[in-house]
C-alpha cells in the first residue's frame, strides 16, 4: 500500500485562459510565501485531470483552489465543501476543466475518495484564451491564498509564514514522484 497523504492542497486551471489560471496562482503565491508542515502537499495540478488520480486517492482530505463560476462579482471568494463539490466541478468549473470531475468521479468509483473535500476558489471575469488575470481576480489572489491558509489551520495544519520567501522546498517534488512510483 502507497504512503497516505493527510492533506492535499491542488492549484487547478489553465494559465493560458485569463482567470481559470488564478487557482495555480494561489498555489505557488502559497508555496513562496509560506513553508508547510508535514503532512501537507501543495501541488499545481494545472489541467492534468486523471493523471492526478494517484495523488488524490491517496489523499485523507484535499483542497482544490480554482476559479470558479458562482454568484457574484469577479474577485468573489467562494468554498464549496462535502457534497456539493462534485456538483460543482461538473456545473461551476471552466469546460476544460472536466477532467476535474473525472478525477473525483475516479476516486469514488476505486472507493477512495478522499475523507474530506473542500474547493476554494474566485469568481473569473473572463476565461478567454490570453496570458495574466484580470484586475479583480489578480488583486484576490492574496485573499484566496489566505483562505487556503485559515483551511489548513482549521484542520490543524497550520502553515508557517517564510522569512525567505524565495525559498523552494523539495520535499513536495520527491513525495510526487514517490507518489507516482517515479
Amino acid at each position: 500500500m502507497s504512503e497516505r497523504t493527510p492533506v492535499l492542497v491542488l492549484g487547478l486551471g489553465n494559465v493560458v485562459c485569463q482567470d481559470d489560471g488564478a487557482g495555480i496562482a494561489a498555489i505557488h503565491k502559497l508555496l513562496r510565501e509560506y513553508e508547510l508542515p508535514e503532512g501537507v502537499l501543495a501541488l499545481d495540478g494545472g489541467t492534468l485531470g486523471l493523471s492526478l488520480l494517484p495523488l488524490v486517492d491517496s489523499a485523507d482530505q484535499v483542497i482544490m483552489v480554482d476559479a470558479i463560476r458562482a454568484e457574484g462579482p469577479p474577485g468573489t471568494l467562494v468554498r464549496i465543501e462535502g457534497d456539493e463539490v462534485a456538483p460543482a466541478v461538473y456545473e461551476r468549473l471552466s469546460p476544460h476543466q472536466i477532467g476535474v470531475a473525472d478525477l473525483l468521479a475516479g476516486a469514488s468509483l476505486l472507493d477512495r475518495y478522499p475523507n474530506r473535500v473542500v474547493l476554494i476558489g474566485v469568481v473569473p471575469k473572463s476565461i478567454d484564451l490570453g496570458l495574466g488575470r484580470t484586475e479583480a481576480v489578480e488583486a484576490s489572489i492574496p485573499e484566496l491564498v489566505e483562505r487556503v491558509v485559515e483551511e489548513l489551520r482549521a484542520i490543524g495544519y497550520p502553515p508557517v509564514r517564510r522569512l525567505d520567501r524565495h525559498e523552494n522546498s523539495t520535499r513536495s517534488v520527491d513525495h510526487v514522484a514517490r507518489t507516482l512510483g517515479v
